[in-house]
Parts: C-alpha cells; structure tokens; sequence
C-alpha cells in the first residue's frame, strides 16, 4: 500500500480480508502515505523530532477515517457522500475493514525507511503493525502467487 487515500485504502483491505477469508496467506506492505493509514489517531509524538518531522504529522491523516479520497474529495464532501451511500449499503467503514484485517491475523508490515522519512515513530502506528525494510518485504513477495500495488 503506497497510497494514502480512503477509497485505495478500501480496496486494498477488501482484497486482503477477502484473500484470507478463502484460506491465504496476506501480507500487506505499507509505504510513505500508506503509513497514514496505520496512523494511530489517539497518539502524537512530537519528543526527538525536527521541525519538519513535527509539521508532516500536524498536516497529515491519523489513521482510516481522515483518509480523503482519490477523486472527487472536494473538501471531505465527496468522501461524506461515499461514506453516506456505503453506510445506506450496510458496507463497513475502512476502520472496520482494518480491525477485520488485525482480527484475521493478516500481517501488517510498515516499511521502515518510509517511517524514517516521514518522522513517524512505532508508537504511532497501530500495535499490530511489524516495521521492517524493503528487502525484507521482498524476500516475502518472491515466495507469493499473487502481488498487487495500490
């Protein structure tokens, strides 16, 4: 997961969740703005970060539900109206795909030097989530059937 966005965000986790309800394994690998999804929106760690790693976090989503969307957004009103027209649909929220994924067990792995990057810290992710680097990740997907990028 490279994106930061709700509705990419959504289908990720559809296929993840979906993938392991049908006997898979699922790994999912989240990169630079797909961290904001594993935000955790109760923790803000600003202690040993530089100014401009204290500004991303100040001006970036803390997890699923202030995720915008990709198209259409305009200023939260469309992701409103997709929420709306999901909720009317008896569709869970992203936050419930997510919890479904930490419920299943699928593993939820955060590229470390994203983290770096970006200034996020373990602790402001979800507890779930296993930091490791690129090679790591890798080493994972050569033993896979199925890859996809979102």
């Amino acid at each position: 997961m490279f994106s930061g966005e709700y509705d990419k965000a959504l289908a990720g986790l559809i296929l993840a969740n979906s993938a392991k309800e049908l006997g898979m394994e699922v790994s999912m690998f989240f990169a630079f703005w797909g961290l904001l999804l594993l935000r955790d929106p109760n923790k803000n760690i600003t202690k040993d970060k530089s100014s401009l790693e204290k500004l991303m976090g100040a001006m970036t989503p803390k997890g699923p539900d202030e995720l915008p969307l990709s198209n259409m957004n305009f200023s939260g009103f469309g992701k409103k109206m997709l929420e709306a027209m999901m909720k009317k649909d008896a569709t869970p929220t992203l936050s419930k795909f997510l919890e479904g994924a930490v419920k299943k067990g699928i593993n939820l792995y955060g590229c470390k030097l994203s983290m770096e990057v970006m200034g996020f810290k373990k602790e402001e992710l979800i507890p779930e989530i296993r930091i490791i680097d690129a090679k790591d990740y890798l080493k994972d997907a050569l033993e896979t059937d199925i890859q996809l990028f979102i």
